[in-house]
């Protein structure tokens, strides 16, 4: 039974070939620069965009400089990351905060990426990036995602869309 299937799409899909023929000379030069000038045309998008009205948390931004961190300053975690990042121990604070809390971000963008999406990663350093990237029909973008979890309510990530296609497991880069 599925080799009588499979002999059936075999033989439909070399009798359309068939019919339509492999020799694309029937196009005319008119038709052919009708169709280039229609490419080149700035009226038509020439990437998928996000809208990042979609993934807006609708929380107002938090001044980080009076911001109840959930990680002491003085803490283990925030020396030993200031060190590794060498950063100040107020920054230290302040991206392994948001890094707990990137995930929302993440989230909300991937529902519209959805199949463009290829990896994501931090950025680490005087200022914590989330860095998105895509197929490269994405249109490239930033947007600074305000967190709205409890853990990191108000704190900013900025959101960097890069359609470079570039491929990699979450990791997190120095400067």
């Amino acid at each position: 039974m599925a080799t009588r299937l499979i002999t059936m799409m075999v033989m439909a899909a070399a009798s359309v070939w068939t019919l339509t023929g492999c020799d694309n000379n029937t196009e005319t030069p008119n038709q052919a620069s009708k169709t280039a000038a229609t490419a080149s045309d700035s009226s038509i998008p020439a990437a998928d965009e996000i809208d990042w009205s979609l993934v807006d948390s609708g929380t107002k931004p938090a001044d980080p400089t009076n911001y109840k961190y959930p990680f002491a300053i003085d803490s283990q975690n925030v020396r030993d990351y200031a060190e590794y990042f060498d950063v100040d121990a107020a920054t230290a604070q302040h991206n392994l905060t948001i890094s707990m809390a990137s995930n929302e971000a993440l989230s909300k963008a991937l529902d519209q990426l959805s199949e463009t999406y290829v990896s994501h990663e931090l950025t680490d350093g005087n200022e914590m990036t989330l860095v998105i990237h895509t197929t490269p029909n994405v249109a490239a973008s930033r947007y600074d995602y305000v967190l709205s979890d409890d853990f990191a309510k108000g704190l900013i990530l900025p959101i960097v869309i890069k359609p470079d296609g570039k491929k990699g497991m979450l990791r997190r880069m120095g400067k």
